[in-house]
C-alpha cells in the first residue's frame, strides 16, 4: 500500500487555486488562445480544445509519465444504464492513458456491474496495488464520498469522470447544455413533425445522480419558456430502462391525450418506444428524445421514432480525464486552458470544484454523417442492416 501524500497535497492546491479563478456552475470562459500544445518550465501544457480523434495530442504529456509515481485506477459504474462505458470508455481511457506514456501495468480499467461494494472494493484494491490516482464514475454520489475518505485516508487523490461526487477535479460535458439540445432538439421535432400543442410526460433519469438533476433542468428551462406545452406528468426517475418503462406506462395509462415525451436518454426511450409501437404510434407522430447516440438510439432516429440524441463524443472526454490524471500523478497543477470551467459540487456544500466541461451536440438524420459515423462512434455498416437501408440513403449514409 502506497502513501503518496506530498502529491496528493499539491493535487489539491493546485485545485483550489484553480477553483478561486472560475466561475460556477458553467464554463469557464473561452479557454486561452494558444497554441494547442506546448511546454511552459518544463511542463508540458495542452488545451480543453487540444483533443482529436486520433488521440494525438496525448503524446505531448509523455514526460509527465516519467515524473509521476504508482498507477492510475478507472473504476466505471455499469454496462446497464448505458452501453458507452464498455464500448468506448474503458477502450479511450486505455488509449488515452499509453498514448499519454504509461504502460499497461500502470493502468487498471474496471467496471462496477452496478454493485456500489463493487465499486468500494475496486478501489480499495487498486490503491493497495498501487495506485496515486483514482478516476471514478459511480452510480450514487454517497459511495463516491465512500471512496474519496478512504482515498484521502492512504494519500491518494480522486478525480470524478463524468458524474460529480467529491474528488479534485471534475471531467464531464456542461450538462446543463446538454439538457438544453435535448429540451430544443424536443421543440424543433414537435414543429417538424405536426405536434403543435405537446402535452407530454417528463421522464428523469435517477434524481440520486447529479447529472440527471442537470439534465432535467437544462431541458425544462425550455419546456417552461415554451407556455403552449402542457407536462401531464414527471415521473420519479430512473436510469433502469425497465422502470423507466413502467413509469411511462403508468403516466401514459393515466393520460390518454399525451402525445410526446421527453426522456433523458436512448436506453430509456428505447423499450418506450417498442410500447408505443404496439399501441399502434405511427413514425414521426409521437416525438422522444434521447441521450448517449447509441446504436438503438440512432435506429430509432432513422426510422422516425425519436427526434434525435444529445452526442457526447466520449473520445474528448476520455482524452480529457487522462490528461489530468497525468497531471496530477506527476504532482502537477494541470493548465488553466485544460481546466476551463467551473461547477458548484451539492455533495461538498456547493463549493465551487474546478472542472473541464466539453460541448455536446444534438444529432438527427440531417447531421448523423458528419458527427457519429464520422467520428466513428459506430460504423455504417453497424447502422445500417437491412432495415435500415433505405433510411440510411436518405440520411447520405453509405
Amino acid at each position: 500500500m502506497i502513501t503518496n501524500k506530498r502529491a496528493f497535497a499539491v493535487a489539491l492546491l493546485g485545485a483550489g487555486l484553480v477553483a478561486s479563478a472560475c466561475g460556477s456552475s458553467s464554463s469557464g470562459g473561452t479557454p486561452p488562445a494558444a497554441s494547442s500544445t506546448g511546454s511552459t518550465g518544463g511542463t508540458p501544457t495542452i488545451t480543453a480544445s487540444s483533443f482529436t480523434r486520433d488521440f494525438s495530442a496525448m503524446a505531448s504529456l509523455s514526460s509527465l509519465a516519467s515524473q509521476g509515481k504508482g498507477s492510475v485506477g478507472v473504476i466505471l459504474p455499469d454496462t446497464t444504464s448505458s452501453a458507452r462505458y464498455q464500448e468506448f470508455d474503458a477502450p479511450y481511457l486505455k488509449e488515452a492513458f499509453q498514448k499519454a506514456g504509461l504502460s499497461t501495468s500502470q493502468i487498471s480499467i474496471k467496471n462496477a456491474q452496478g454493485s456500489n461494494s463493487q465499486f468500494i472494493t475496486d478501489a480499495e484494491a487498486d490503491i493497495t496495488n498501487g495506485a496515486s490516482v483514482l478516476l471514478i464514475d459511480p452510480e450514487d454520489p454517497g459511495t463516491g464520498g465512500r471512496v474519496y475518505n478512504y482515498a484521502k485516508q492512504h494519500g491518494v487523490a480522486v478525480i470524478d469522470y463524468d458524474r460529480i461526487t467529491k474528488g479534485s477535479y471534475y471531467i464531464s460535458f456542461n450538462n446543463v447544455q446538454v439538457g438544453k439540445l435535448i429540451g430544443n432538439g424536443f421543440a424543433q421535432c414537435a414543429s417538424q413533425w405536426g405536434v403543435s400543442k405537446p402535452n407530454l410526460i417528463e421522464m428523469a433519469g435517477d434524481p440520486t445522480d447529479n447529472n440527471a438533476t442537470l439534465f432535467k433542468q437544462g431541458y425544462n428551462s425550455v419546456v417552461q419558456a415554451n407556455s403552449s406545452w402542457t407536462v401531464a406528468q414527471q415521473p420519479a426517475g430512473t436510469w433502469t430502462p425497465s422502470t423507466a418503462l413502467t413509469e411511462f406506462e403508468q403516466a401514459y395509462t393515466a393520460h390518454h391525450s399525451v402525445n410526446s415525451a421527453i426522456i433523458p436518454n436512448d436506453e430509456n426511450a428505447a423499450p418506450i418506444i417498442t410500447y408505443l409501437k404496439n399501441h399502434g404510434i405511427k413514425p414521426k407522430s409521437f416525438p422522444i428524445t434521447g441521450q448517449d447516440a447509441t446504436l438503438i438510439g440512432l435506429q430509432n432516429i432513422l426510422s422516425g421514432y425519436q427526434c434525435g440524441t444529445a452526442y457526447k463524443p466520449i473520445y474528448l472526454e476520455a482524452q480529457a480525464a487522462a490528461a489530468v490524471a497525468m497531471y496530477v500523478r506527476a504532482g502537477k497543477t494541470p493548465p488553466s486552458a485544460l481546466v476551463n470551467g467551473s461547477t458548484n459540487n451539492p455533495n461538498d456544500n456547493n463549493k465551487a470544484m474546478p472542472s473541464v466541461l466539453l460541448t455536446p451536440e444534438w444529432v438527427t438524420t440531417a447531421n448523423m454523417n458528419n458527427t457519429v459515423i464520422k467520428d466513428q462512434f459506430v460504423t455504417a455498416k453497424q447502422l445500417c442492416t437491412a432495415k435500415y437501408k433505405s433510411a440510411c440513403t436518405a440520411a447520405g449514409i453509405s
